[in-house]
Formats: C-alpha cells, sequence, structure tokens
C-alpha cells in the first residue's frame, strides 16, 4: 500500500477553544479582534457570527453597526500556534507522523496506521468524534497525496476518502481555492471563467505557467501525487518510557517485582543522568487476555532513588492481578521536573523540609491510604484570611513572603465560615456566648475586635470585625461580626477558625 495522508481542518479554531473556556458564549456571535494599523479588526468569528455575516477581516466598528448585538473579544497573539501544536501533539496517539498546518489544520502521515482502527472508514470517525467532543468544529479528509486531502477536507461534499489514484476525480469539482493558491492567481482564474481545478487541469503547461506562474503548476503535480510535497513533523519531548517485554507470561507478585526493579533501575539512570527526578509514575502490565492493568505512585519532591521508588511501588502490587499471565510491562513517568544534585558529605546536617528522609515518609504514608493526602501551605500577599495562604506546589518551593506574626490565627481556618448565633451585652462589645450546631459556649475570654477590610479591588461586600474568644471548656475561636450594626437589623456573626 502506498502513502496516505490525513488533513484536519479546525473551521473555529480559535472562537471554539474560547467557547470551551467561557461556556456562556456558545449560544452568542462573538468575535476576536486586534488591532491593526489603529483599528480594532476582526481576526476570527464564531460558526454564530458567521451565519449573520461576519468575517474576518472586517473591521470592529462596522461589524457592530451590522450586528449590534455582538460579542467583542480581545485577540491573544499567536494563539492559533500554540493551539495547533497541542493539537497536534495529542493526536500522535494516531500516528508519530505529524506537521502543523497553519493557519488552522493539521497533516497526519497515516501510512500502516489506520488498519489498527479496523480501516481508514472507522480511524477518521474516531479522531473526528474525539475532537468534535473536546468541543472543535472540524473536517477531515483522507488521500494519497497532502495536496488533495488538504482539498477534500475543505471543499469536498463528497467521500473524505480518496482511494489511491482517485486524486484527480476528487479534484475535478472543487474550486481553484483548494489548491492553496495565492489570491492574486485567484482572482485572474476568476475573471478567465476557472471555477473549478477541472475546467484547466487538461490544459496545456506552458499556457498554465505563461498565465500563472510556476506556484499553480507546483500545487497542481503535489496533488496529484506527481511531485513530492514536504512537510515539517512535530518533534514532542522524548517520553520518559521503558517497556520490558516477557518471554514467559508472568503470573507472581516476585515476578512483578523483579520486572520492576529492572524497569526502574533503567528509567532513573536516564533520570539521574539528565539531572532529573520523577514526581509520578505508573506501571501498566498487559495481559495476555488482552486487557491493561497498572498502578500509579506520586512523590513529594522529584526523586530517582530506585529504592524509594520501588517500596512506593511494592506498597500497590498486592492490586495487580495477572490472571493468565503478563506478557509485557511499561513503566512511564509522566510528570518530570528538574532535581536537586546529592552532594556526598562527611555528616548529614539536612533537617525539616530539606531532608530527604522527610519526603520519603511522606510519600509512604500516602502510598498507604487513598484517604491520606499531605498538604503543606505558604503564605499568600492578602489580608483577607481566605486568600492569606496558598497550597504550595512541592515542598522545596521557598515561600515569597514571611507569616504574619503580628496577629494570632488560628491552627485550623474554615474554608466558608459557619454562621453562629450570638448574646452580646452592647453591639460593638466582644460576644458574652454563641451557639453553633446546636451547641452552647459561654465565653470566659475574649479579645478584639480586629477589623479586616475586604479586597475591593477584587470583590464588594462588608469588612469583618474578627474576635479571639475563649469558652468555659478552655476552647478557643475566631469568630467575626460581618459589618457594622444598623439601626433597622443586626449583622450576622460567623465562626471561621479553631485554635489549638
Amino acid at each position: 500500500m502506498g502513502k496516505r495522508f490525513a488533513s484536519i481542518w479546525f473551521r473555529h479554531l480559535t472562537t471554539d477553544w474560547v467557547t470551551l473556556r467561557k461556556p456562556q458564549l456558545r449560544e452568542l456571535p462573538f468575535v476576536l479582534a486586534a488591532p491593526v494599523h489603529g483599528r480594532m479588526v476582526v481576526m476570527a468569528a464564531n460558526a454564530l457570527a458567521e451565519s449573520q455575516g461576519i468575517s474576518a477581516g472586517m473591521v470592529v466598528a462596522d461589524a457592530k453597526a451590522f450586528l449590534p448585538g455582538l460579542e467583542v473579544i480581545d485577540d491573544r497573539p499567536r494563539l492559533a500556534g500554540k493551539l495547533l501544536r497541542a493539537l497536534g501533539l495529542w493526536c500522535i496517539r494516531y500516528t508519530p507522523v505529524i506537521a502543523v498546518d497553519p493557519p488552522d489544520g493539521l497533516i497526519l502521515d497515516i501510512s500502516g496506521c489506520a488498519h489498527l482502527w479496523g480501516g481508514e472508514r472507522i480511524y477518521l470517525k474516531e479522531i473526528v468524534t474525539r475532537l468534535r467532543s473536546k468541543g472543535y468544529d472540524v473536517r477531515m479528509a483522507i488521500a494519497p497525496t497532502i495536496g488533495t486531502a488538504w482539498a477534500v477536507a475543505r471543499y469536498g461534499k463528497a467521500t473524505p476518502i480518496v482511494e489511491s489514484g482517485g486524486e484527480g476525480g476528487a479534484l475535478v469539482y472543487l474550486p481553484p481555492a483548494a489548491l492553496k493558491l495565492e489570491p492574486d492567481v485567484l482572482e485572474r482564474m476568476h475573471k478567465l471563467g476557472m471555477r473549478t481545478v477541472g475546467s484547466f487541469m487538461e490544459m496545456p503547461r506552458s499556457a498554465l505557467r505563461r498565465r500563472f506562474g510556476d506556484q499553480l503548476l507546483m500545487r497542481l503535480r503535489q496533488a496529484l501525487g506527481k511531485e513530492e510535497e514536504h512537510v515539517v513533523p512535530l518533534r514532542p519531548v522524548p517520553p520518559y518510557v521503558e517497556r520490558l517485554p516477557c518471554l514467559d507470561p508472568i503470573r507472581t507478585a516476585t515476578g512483578i517485582e523483579i520486572a520492576l526493579e529492572r524497569l526502574l533501575e533503567t528509567l532513573c539512570r536516564r533520570l539521574a543522568g539528565e539531572g532529573k527526578g520523577l514526581r509520578t509514575a505508573v506501571l501498566k502490565c498487559y495481559r495476555i487476555d488482552g486487557k491493561l492493568v497498572q498502578i500509579a505512585i506520586a512523590t513529594s519532591r522529584a526523586t530517582a532513588n530506585v529504592t524509594h521508588i520501588f517500596k512506593l511501588f511494592a506498597l500497590k502490587i498486592a492490586q495487580i492481578e495477572p490472571a493468565l499471565g503478563i506478557e509485557l510491562f511499561v513503566l512511564e513517568a509522566p510528570k518530570v521536573e528538574d532535581a536537586d544534585a546529592v552532594q556526598e558529605a562527611l555528616w548529614d546536617s539536612a533537617s525539616g523540609l530539606e531532608a530527604a528522609e522527610l519526603a520519603e515518609l511522606l510519600d509512604r504514608l500516602t502510598g498507604k491510604s487513598r484517604g491520606c493526602t499531605v498538604r503543606r501551605y505558604l503564605p499568600d500577599e492578602h489580608h483577607w484570611p481566605e486568600r492569606s495562604i496558598r497550597l504550595a506546589a512541592s515542598l522545596s518551593e521557598k515561600p515569597t513572603i514571611p507569616w504574619s506574626k503580628a496577629r494570632p490565627r488560628p491552627t485550623r481556618l474554615l474554608p466558608r465560615p459557619e454562621p453562629i448565633e450570638v448574646t452580646a451585652p452592647i453591639p460593638d462589645y466582644p460576644p458574652m456566648l454563641f451557639r453553633h450546631k446546636g451547641e452552647v459556649h459561654p465565653i470566659k475570654k475574649a479579645e478584639g475586635p480586629e477589623r479586616i477590610e475586604r479586597e475591593w479591588w477584587m470583590d464588594k461586600g462588608e469588612h469583618r470585625d474578627y474576635y479571639y474568644v475563649e469558652d468555659e471548656k478552655g476552647q478557643r475561636y475566631w469568630i467575626f461580626r460581618s459589618g457594622h450594626y444598623g439601626d433597622d437589623h443586626p449583622r450576622q456573626w460567623f465562626l471561621h477558625g479553631f485554635f489549638a
């Protein structure tokens, strides 16, 4: 079988991407606009806007006058290129050779790939269905040449699959624009009445060259397969994957452990040589009955320590059911980060968060139980309590600001303040008691108020007056009143945290 190519056309690439992040725009006509020579110009329009006469290249003021309800969104520079590259890397699951086809397409070399899905028709349907399920409006065609696949995907109205030798028949009724010609060439052909490729396909080459130059002949020869068309394929970052096929099916836990240890030695040797460590790893076991079983682990910091990673996997090996036997082991490291080099020393003085033993201990704790989660928090540059802390990405991340020690803060801060009933002698005095979840807490000691104003540039609302209170049992709480007391109605009180 000869070469086979597929062309994928994303009809509204950037606007589809916007609606994925802003679903409320799906039912509205909108455009992406950017300044061009001092004027806002439409760079892309969604399908609803196009159906009402809006197209790329229009001045936004004219488009708004034509369609008053049009939504205008600032275009992000180079967005289409980034999206195409990301989509191309995603499509590598279907073929290893993929090229970006600016501004809105991909070219796939699918030679020898389609039969793995049961044929080209099922292969095409699988790709189109998956992309449409993600929210993209796509068309796809398969042909023996890149040019014919590109033309049929964008202008074809019959079958999207062109068999070998059928390039001419697929192109004959398509417009000249299907050959990716320059606008000035298309304009001249239109004036001469050449409305289809078939109207000039059999004309003498010398006459076509004299009228339209060499580009037309080159595109035509490429589409018909008489001249090679080259593309630059995407080169993804080499994945951190190791494979171990088995001569005999593995059925025992000991055999799985031996295979895992060999894979880890090879993978960690590569990681250490590149100064990297894994944060997540997956062991995939392909059984001879065609089923896949897998286990996964995660680490608190990047590591290439074979012994430590093996212990984390060992906690989950019992979850693997070999059944009739495992014939292939695949170890993947989806998340890899730069790892700090380990320096030998006469004695080890590392302690606290810098100690490797702490990270390994946390990994073992979280690996033993699915319900066990260890999180580390860092101070953030906000006075509003809910925003004053943020989740650290790793144990090694350093705080950008110091922890505030001016006022005490509760050991446990509730994610959402819980309403309470309060009795106070005078509105602006500390409360005498409060009721929380049906339990009354008489207050023995109180300190406050500490007023915390809302961050007006982020949201609107009342300020809070916080009090540190202790009940008769010695338990301490952080409570607040929202806003000032009013003459017409009292303000609500809330419980926001507990002290140790």
